[in-house]
């Protein structure tokens, strides 16, 4: 079959791979009809993100067709039509059983891997190295679903694909990134990153019963996309941010800050921004964490900080004293998507959301090197691109 694998550092090729098959009973094949590429592919093409290897098959937000499937899936029949999350998950373990699907304790083959850098080890997840399991994306015409009676969500209506596509990641985890904010009525909630996440994470908010959501980021083209949310923006290389923040609330601060950037930040003080992209270039230390470190500075005293961009390793310059002095509270985590997917589905089906929003390029699988191109870059203000194989 054809896939879109990593062939380098900031090279990636369609390749002939093999065929997936059933390897355990559990197993589902899924033929592929929509998949997208999303902003932490871009730190696996960067080479910030350990253990991936040539020839690796990347993506992990995709739904399709099921053409075959294992005989421990009950739930699931051939030509189901499904969404994938992108968390590997069991439904049994510990972790499972409490919701926290994408630190599944059963489905990471190379745990040891991720131990060694992180103390414990995460769910698997497809695409996504082999540290977390070393599983085939979803930029293929075909991927192996393990664990697939406790995944994938079949869609019974006709809801078209780019509607229900996002419930694989993105949307969840928006939500979920607005949701650990604890929002209450009339508060406001200050998001960093004005891109797919960031404008889905706006949009949850809204829905969760937020007054006011200011979106920070430096390019028009995503500020005007997320203004269609009914979020307030900030162009950073225009404004201080943390002294725009205090103006609009006040004095006092967002009462909730969403990080929706993760490692790769930009900072418009080229000393600042070389400082930590030097420090990241030579493997001194793996992130660039401004957004992280501003919108701690940002939020109101005894407010939250929900961090949704991925980070890989560790970070420089962290404001301890900040958080522990100013009663700031940290929520994190990959998105559980198992735990969000269906009331997030009858949320689109309700007419209350559509995430399609998002979209900005389609094309096919044979080009996906252009399309991370394009999205990498910025170029032909490129926010998402779907995929079709």
């Amino acid at each position: 079959m054809k896939a879109n694998v990593w062939a380098g550092r900031n090279r990636l090729e369609i390749q002939d791979v093999p065929d997936p098959q059933i390897l355990n009973a559990r197993d589902a094949i899924v033929r592929v009809t929509s998949t997208a590429i999303c902003g932490s592919d871009l730190h696996l093409v960067d080479g910030y993100i350990p253990t991936v290897k040539k020839g690796d098959v990347l993506g992990h937000e995709f739904m399709g067709e099921v053409v075959e499937v294992g005989p421990g899936v009950r739930n699931l029949h051939v030509a189901d039509r499904v969404v994938v999350p992108f968390p590997i998950a069991c439904g049994a373990c510990f972790a499972c059983q409490d919701g926290l699907y994408s630190v599944c304790e059963n489905s990471n083959p190379n745990a040891g891997m991720a131990e060694k850098l992180m103390g414990h080890a995460p769910a698997g997840i497809f695409g996504y190295s082999h540290m977390l399991g070393g599983f085939p994306g979803g930029q293929a015409e075909y991927v192996r679903v393990p664990f697939a009676d406790v995944g994938p969500i079949k869609i019974e209506d006709d809801l078209p694909d780019e509607k229900v596509l996002f419930l694989s990641d993105i949307f969840p985890t928006g939500f979920m990134g607005a949701e650990m904010c604890d929002i209450k009525p009339g508060q406001t909630i200050a998001i960093w990153g004005a891109g797919p996440v960031g404008q889905l994470a706006a949009a949850s908010a809204f829905l969760l019963g937020a007054d006011r959501v200011i979106v920070i980021d430096r390019f028009p083209y995503r500020l005007r996309r997320v203004q269609r949310t009914g979020a307030e923006v900030l162009n950073y290389e225009e404004v201080n941010v943390l002294e725009a923040l205090r103006d609009m609330t006040g004095g006092r601060g967002p009462d909730a800050c969403i990080d929706a950037v993760g490692m790769e930040a930009h900072h418009p003080t080229p000393a600042i921004y070389a400082y930590d992209r030097t420090k990241q270039a030579a493997r001194m230390e793996t992130e660039r964490p401004y957004v992280l470190r501003e919108a701690i500075m940002a939020c109101r005293n005894g407010g939250v900080v929900s961090v949704i961009g991925v980070y890989g390793g560790f970070v420089d310059k962290f404001p301890m004293g900040t958080v522990m002095n100013r009663s700031l509270t940290i929520r994190t985590g990959q998105c559980h998507v198992q735990r969000y997917i269906e009331p997030l589905l009858d949320r689109i089906r309700a007419g209350e959301i559509d995430p399609s929003f998002v979209i900005s390029h389609r094309m096919p699988l044979s080009e996906a090197p252009r399309g991370f191109e394009l999205f990498k870059h910025k170029q032909d203000e490129c926010n998402k691109v779907v995929l079709t194989p």
